[in-house]
């Protein structure tokens, strides 16, 4: 049974225990105010009301986490239960208006899919949702189970990925890749083959100096050695600039390619060799799966990609 409290029960807000069980759940309260759709100092001044209601300071805090006391162990699970029956009989009237959203949403993604997604995306949300915002932030990949599970983001757009029974994923596209050269290239006025692609010199886009080429196993399958990269940039659009200035070449996925082609005198060129696919995925933490607010955004984001990439959406 769950402990009494410091304060008659009369006078407890039952919001309350959704923000004891979100900190319990996220470890924090950066994580319990995402997951809430509450500000930080709103969760932390529900977590003070509840700290006088128990009696208990219920959480301590450990490096970044909040760390549950004896009590929130003893109680939580009975806390939770209760939490689950008041969800399931208020669900059928669950409704949420998008218009009525006042609140930023983080999304963990790239440069390259920032172009292809965001465009699209915003232009929903100033339809529908006209006070949402919008914050795109990078999330290393071995960091994107925990940055979802905290609430740091709300939604992570990569590459396929493993990834535990906590975080969801869906295949949102497969893209492929393409090569852009300036316009007035020497290479310009015929198609791209293998050789000459090779004999050129590239840029290419990578975090870390040493990365090793992405292609480097299909130039081996072929027979062939590694492509010249004379210059390696952090972000896409640096890169393209370089080409449209210079003979280089870079090889990026096709739909930002085309989108470079609007803003540079670039030519786009299908890769001279067959490829796997690019996979696009969307992340999310599995406890936001029923999140209306949640939902919607999965959802607007879903079609502002196949939007932007020229794709009907799947039925």
């Amino acid at each position: 049974m769950v402990a009494a409290m410091a304060l008659p029960a009369s006078r407890i807000d039952l919001n309350l225990f959704r923000v004891m069980v979100a900190v319990y759940e996220h470890g924090g309260i950066s994580g319990a105010a995402r997951h809430l759709h509450l500000s930080q100092p709103a969760v932390s001044h529900a977590l003070t009301r509840l700290r006088r209601a128990w009696g208990d300071p219920l959480f301590v805090r450990q490096g970044n986490r909040m760390l549950p006391t004896e009590l929130t162990r003893r109680v939580i699970g009975e806390v939770q239960a209760h939490l689950r029956g008041l969800q399931t009989l208020m669900g059928q009237a669950d409704t949420f208006d998008p218009a009525t959203l006042d609140m930023t949403l983080r999304l963990g993604m790239r440069d390259v899919l920032e172009a292809i997604t965001l465009p699209p995306l915003m232009a929903r949300l100033a339809e529908v949702a006209p006070r949402a915002r919008l914050a795109s932030v990078r999330v290393a990949h071995d960091a994107m189970a925990q940055a979802l599970t905290q609430g740091e983001v709300d939604l992570v757009i990569d590459r396929q990925r493993r990834v535990g029974a906590a975080i969801k994923g869906m295949h949102l596209a497969d893209e492929s890749l393409a090569v852009i050269m300036r316009q007035g290239h020497p290479l310009a006025g015929a198609d791209l083959d293998l050789s000459a692609y090779l004999r050129c010199q590239h840029v290419m886009v990578s975090l870390q100096p040493d990365q090793p080429d992405p292609l480097q196993a299909v130039w081996a399958a072929l027979g062939q050695g590694p492509r010249d990269v004379i210059l390696r940039c952090q972000h896409y659009f640096a890169a393209a600039n370089v080409v449209a200035h210079s003979d280089t070449l870079l090889t990026l996925p096709r739909t930002y390619a085309q989108e470079l082609t609007r803003a540079l005198p670039l030519r786009v060129c299908p890769l001279p060799v067959v490829v796997p696919p690019l996979g696009i995925w969307m992340y999310w933490h599995a406890d936001r799966d029923t999140d209306p607010v949640h939902a919607w955004l999965r959802e607007s984001l879903r079609q502002g990609v196949y939007a932007s990439m020229g794709l009907l959406p799947p039925c």
